[in-house]
């Protein structure tokens, strides 16, 4: 394994690392509705486990209303007690067969609760882009030692490597200050 592999593995793993942490904010639901909220509730469908975008077209009616229009008949009261059972805490109401699911207000003390979870998941983001870090330090070292590159090599794979580091540090800072602004917003 060459220099340019080590800090090209590192780049693509901690790429990897912020676009989970982007999947993970997009699951933090803020006072506005989103379709991809849903998309972790699961139902059964002719005996196997389903997302709810694959049996029913998820849509936003306005910005604090989800709408659930289920492709077969008698999918809707499935669905409905689907996302009541699911962690959401969302209450769907059915209209015939189109189902309305309201965002409720986010209330001070359970945006502030939200605020920390979305903190403690850069952190985690964080800590894995440190161990790549880490992962690439070693690499580079094991190389001089077995006297495949020079000091000077290793030492500028070191400086690369923090720098790449520092910069998906920065982003992801930018990302969870972002959620957290959207968060706290009325």
């Amino acid at each position: 394994m060459s220099i340019a592999d080590i800090k090209k593995t590192a780049e693509q793993k901690m790429a990897r690392s912020v676009e989970a942490l982007k999947s993970e904010l997009h699951k933090v639901r803020t006072g506005r509705a989103h379709p991809g909220i849903l998309d972790q509730v699961h139902i059964e469908y002719y005996g196997s486990m389903v997302p709810i975008s694959q049996v029913a077209n998820v849509t936003l009616l306005d910005a604090r209303t989800i709408s659930v229009q289920p492709w077969e008949k008698g999918m809707g009261p499935k669905i409905e007690k689907a996302i009541r059972e699911s962690d959401l805490g969302l209450n769907p109401a059915a209209q015939g067969d189109l189902l309305r699911v309201p965002m409720p207000p986010l209330t001070e003390e359970r945006r502030k609760e939200l605020t920390k979870v979305v903190r403690h998941e850069g952190e985690d983001a964080k800590v894995a882009v440190r161990n790549i870090r880490r992962d690439a330090n070693e690499h580079a070292k094991k190389l001089l030692k077995d006297k495949e590159i020079g000091e000077d090599e290793e030492r500028r794979s070191l400086d690369e490597v923090q720098k790449l580091t520092d910069r998906t540090i920065a982003e992801i800072d930018r990302l969870i200050s972002g959620k957290e602004a959207e968060i706290m917003a009325v």
